[in-house]
């Protein structure tokens, strides 16, 4: 008998994309959104596929998503961004799974678009991401950033890719990256992490030499030298902000 799937959905003003994810996991049992409060026709979208819509003030991304997986009628659960989608091969290997699947936990590749392009290499791909798994045997962890799933078991990995359309330009990517950073640097905070010029210096060149040069970013043309450069300098960032925070409440540690 093949396992029931909800797909669960979390959202903040995504009436650009939102439509496209919810017709590629239309074969889903169900579909869960929850929104910390739209003011666009998210909400007039999500209904139109006949999605459950709950309300939930933002609680952080990690918090906000296992609520979301909370609230699913099924314990397989698909979990996505409103800008992303299925691609058709993705779409298939999911729903020939859901008849016999094997381990608690699955994830496939991700690629981004970024000014324009899927890239295929470097930091944009594969990509990796776990979101399709059986909630008894999986959460989300407490991330407010950059979280991800925690399986108990052995992760499996399945054909096909989950496509990332963010439709944000440059300007808006980087306010993104802009807050991403201040809350990573936050996060090593609290967790009591320091830096010094070593770190700052090395990592953004260490990861540059990763993705650019060993995971070959180059073979995606311009946007994935443009791409390595905003996450080249979003390391160096984090950890200057880490070390800022050292120095402007160093009675807090």
């Amino acid at each position: 008998m093949s396992r029931q799937l909800s797909v669960v959905l979390i959202t903040k003003n995504a009436e650009a994309l939102l439509e496209k994810c919810l017709q590629s996991c239309a074969f889903a049992d169900e579909i869960v959104v929850v929104d910390s409060g739209s003011t666009d026709r998210t909400l007039a979208i999500a209904s139109a596929y006949k999605a459950k819509v709950i309300h939930q003030t933002w609680l952080g991304f990690g918090p906000q998503k296992q609520f979301a997986v909370q609230q699913a009628s099924h314990d397989w659960v698909l979990c996505l961004d409103a800008d992303e989608w299925l691609s058709e091969k993705l779409r298939h290997e999911i729903s020939n799974l859901l008849h016999n699947p094997v381990l608690g936990a699955y994830r496939f590749a991700r690629s981004n678009k970024f000014m324009g392009r899927f890239l295929k290499f470097g930091e944009g791909y594969p990509d990796y991401s776990l979101r399709l798994f059986d909630r008894r045997q999986a959460r989300w962890s407490d991330d407010v950033v950059h979280e991800y799933v925690i399986a108990n078991g052995e992760v499996g990995t399945l054909p096909g890719d989950l496509m990332h359309e963010s439709g944000e330009d440059i300007a808006l990517y980087l306010g993104k990256q802009n807050r991403y950073t201040s809350l990573q640097a936050e996060t090593l905070y609290q967790r009591g992490k320091k830096a010094g010029i070593a770190k700052l210096v090395l990592s953004p060149l260490l990861r540059f030499v990763k993705f650019y040069l060993l995971r070959q970013g180059f073979r995606d043309g311009l946007p994935g030298l443009v791409h390595i450069s905003i996450g080249c300098f979003n390391s160096y960032l984090k950890y200057a902000k880490l070390i800022e925070l050292h120095r402007l409440r160093p009675q807090e540690k």
